[in-house]
């Protein structure tokens, strides 16, 4: 191997790293923490992801429940049942 053909290696061995620095969100810092704030940071994204779908969920049950006594064609007497229900 010439010194041409280290030089590439070398290169290209630094940009494959750079790319998987890159896709994996990790960053250089002092202390050698870097890594671990990472992972705490995508910890407290999937919390507040889970958390969100949750509440998603919540509401789109109750969009369900008004869409539902909207659309209802009983009488108004039905509808204050379903109202007092879901109180």
């Amino acid at each position: 191997m010439n010194v041409f053909e280290m030089v590439v290696l070398i290169v290209a061995i630094s940009a494959v790293a750079s790319i998987f620095r890159a896709r994996y969100g990790v960053t250089r810092k002092r202390g050698g923490q870097h890594l671990a704030e990472s992972l705490d940071m995508n910890q407290a994204q999937n919390a507040d992801s889970a958390r969100m779908r949750e509440e998603i969920k919540t509401l789109k049950e109750r969009i369900a429940v008004l869409e539902r006594l909207a659309t209802d064609t009983n009488s108004a007497v039905a509808l204050d049942r379903e109202i007092e229900k879901l109180r």
